[in-house]
């Protein structure tokens, strides 16, 4: 386990600085299905040529990258939302991070013509201190302010939706896997194997929501205890023997394995707090912006937003707020969702939510 920083403009070079590992997400749906998406390789070496990003003109719109400066995409992905962001101006330069490997490569090569204004960072998105601290060329190791914009497109790609041996989607029958970072971790087939009965209802209830979670999980505990449940078709199986349908287009499984895939990765975990770094590491009249594709994550931006979004109360001659109330946001925009026209051209749009914020 290992931390990667890779400067496009000397692509072969892998420098490794630390030993911890990192969470992401990227450019996509949230989804459990469908398992491929037009332009995704089933091989991790197959360059992508192929990828739309979600909410491209409001993403811009708001960022304003056209203003040159160091911007961050904390969920690198694929590369979209950061080549629209280099190709506002010559004087804006990116600094992408990923917790998947294999996406990190896609992005690596999508950008490759951007030269040296693009620095990829294979690494977990809440380490936003840490990163920027360490960042190439940041002699003093200052965090603060130094961004001129932030764009985080939370959740699984459908990169790694399409790709082969993930085990996130019920659409196709291999490993029950689910890590963003199959470098380390416990894996969904750990969970369903090793949680007894009340810890499989709570993930199931609190990340899934899912109203069928007991029945759901003693199910998985009647079954594991003749078989173990390896696969995503032995899960999906498992859970269709005791929901049903009821004529729904939605696949009884969705929603356990969108808890699994939040469990497996902690996805919820430390994202208030990542919220308030991104905050305090803007410059002045700097942008964040957050792309959500469930009501899990959207409420926890929500609240972390209106948090900061009050005056601080200490005197101007103060250099840095003491009250410990940061006058740092405010909401230019406070929620957004796809055009009717975008969800037709990219149905992987449909659960976006969009939340931004400007430092004061």
């Amino acid at each position: 386990m290992y931390r990667e920083i890779l400067n496009i403009g000397n692509s072969s070079q892998l420098v490794p600085l630390i030993a911890f590992y990192g969470l992401a997400g990227g450019d996509g749906d949230r989804d459990a299905g469908p398992a491929r998406q037009p332009g995704c390789p089933d091989s991790p070496g197959e360059y992508v040529t192929t990828h739309t990003p979600v909410m491209p003109r409001e993403v811009l719109s708001i960022l304003m990258p056209e203003r040159g400066g160091l911007f961050v995409d904390a969920t690198v992905g694929m590369g979209g939302h950061a080549k629209m962001i280099l190709e506002a101006s010559p004087e804006t330069r990116l600094l992408g991070i990923d917790r998947d490997a294999e996406s990190l490569d896609v992005a690596r090569r999508r950008l490759a013509p951007y030269g040296d204004r693009v620095t990829l960072v294979h690494d977990d998105y809440r380490n936003l201190r840490d990163i920027l601290s360490r960042r190439p060329g940041n002699e003093s190791g200052e965090w603060r302010g130094s961004i001129a914009g932030l764009v985080a497109d939370l959740g699984i790609s459908s990169y790694q939706l399409a790709a082969a041996g993930r085990g996130f989607s019920f659409q196709r029958d291999e490993p029950l896997d689910m890590r963003m970072d199959r470098s380390t971790g416990r894996t969904a087939a750990d969970i369903i194997a090793d949680e007894n009965e009340q810890e499989l209802i709570r993930i199931f209830r609190a990340y899934g929501e899912e109203t069928h979670a007991r029945r759901i999980a003693r199910a998985i505990v009647t079954r594991r205890a003749r078989t173990p449940i390896e696969t995503t078709g032995d899960l999906a199986r498992v859970v269709e023997s005791v929901v049903q349908r009821r004529g729904s287009r939605i696949h009884p499984a969705t929603r356990v394995f969108q808890a699994l895939r939040i469990a497996v990765n902690s996805e919820l975990a430390g994202l208030e707090q990542f919220v308030l770094d991104s905050v305090e590491a803007l410059q002045a009249r700097g942008r964040l912006l957050l792309l959500s594709f469930h009501s899990l994550e959207d409420r926890l931006i929500k609240a972390s937003l209106r948090k900061l979004s009050h005056r601080c109360s200490c005197p101007r001659s103060l250099p840095r707020c003491a009250c410990g109330s940061p006058d740092l946001v405010t909401l230019p925009v406070r929620k957004l969702r796809p055009s009717a026209s975008e969800v037709a051209a990219n149905p992987r749009s449909r659960s976006a939510t969009l939340r931004a914020a400007e430092r004061l």
